[in-house]
């Protein structure tokens, strides 16, 4: 059986299903594949439905437009290069047909007007598919685990970690996706995988941000890393350990491995804090929560 043609019928049919659920034309036939499309078609209403209306940020068209034009001037796009530069591409004169011939301004001016389109078009592409991911993220923010988005909501945390421009901005965002996952963990309570999974995520993040921030203390001297990991630990140990009112049993234990580590992270804090006069003496030893502090004289 040919597979592509198998695909590409499904892929019809779905369309026809979306069709007729959106009040579309209904086509009177059936297809085998209907029980496995209806689940896919409920979903495609429950998106259409649920998506909240995502607005761009003010200036956003504004930064996208500037950054766009600037990387098409850096990269020379539209602009001829080399040889190319050097030729006459539409003769010296102009270029003759059938009813005569055409004038040389003329044929440089519709270039020119084809180049202008086709730079327009491709800059509205980029811009419409800025807005549709930016859209997509929004609707996603909401998401946990299990949801459809929930993967989208992930990969744009990573991207805002790519982005960051130094370790103290990485460990804000890593604190600030524990808080993220919290907030998940109280949303699937009961379910007692899903909820230990959630933890899970949560204590790394904890981990990968208190690193960060005690590392970049301990290089700088500068106790801006330790005010947001005590600020951070503030607010998390009550929320965490509201997560054990009214839980089960594996779920408390679980909830008291979380409690075990902020305690852990704000005794650190609190070393790296005592010693900053003294420059924070290091052991040459790290671990999960970042420097090993040495005893200060």
């Amino acid at each position: 059986m040919d597979s592509e043609l198998f695909s590409r019928r499904h892929a019809e049919r779905f369309a026809q299903l979306l069709d007729e659920a959106n009040g579309g034309r209904r086509h009177h036939v059936r297809s085998r594949a209907d029980d496995q499309l209806g689940a896919l078609v409920a979903l495609g209403q429950q998106l259409g439905t649920a998506a909240p209306a995502a607005e761009p940020r003010p200036g956003f068209r504004a930064d996208l437009r500037a950054t766009l034009m600037a990387t098409a001037e850096r990269e020379g796009v539209g602009v001829p290069t080399g040889d190319a530069a050097l030729r006459d591409p539409v003769g010296a004169t102009g270029r003759r047909v059938a009813g005569g011939l055409i004038p040389r301004n003329l044929l440089a001016a519709s270039a020119t007007a084809r180049r202008a389109r086709a730079r327009c078009a491709i800059l509205a592409g980029i811009t419409a598919g800025a807005v549709a991911v930016s859209g997509i993220s929004a609707a996603s923010e909401n998401a946990i685990p299990g949801d459809a988005l929930y993967g989208m909501k992930r990969s744009a945390e990573r991207a805002q970690l790519a982005l960051a421009s130094s370790d103290l901005s990485r460990g804000q965002l890593f604190l600030d996706f524990a808080r993220t996952r919290l907030v998940e963990a109280t949303a699937v309570r009961g379910d007692r995988f899903a909820f230990a999974a959630v933890l899970d995520d949560m204590d790394e993040d904890t981990r990968h941000g208190v690193r960060l921030l005690t590392t970049a203390t301990a290089h700088r001297s500068d106790p801006a890393g330790l005010d947001a990991v005590d600020a951070f630990l503030d607010g998390q140990r009550r929320a965490v350990a509201a997560l054990a009112d009214g839980a089960s049993r594996a779920e408390r234990d679980r909830t008291r491995q979380s409690l075990l580590l902020l305690d852990a992270a704000g005794r650190r804090s609190a070393t790296l804090r005592t010693n900053l006069p003294c420059g924070i003496p290091a052991t040459g030893r790290t671990d999960s929560l970042g420097p090993v502090p040495g005893s200060c004289r």
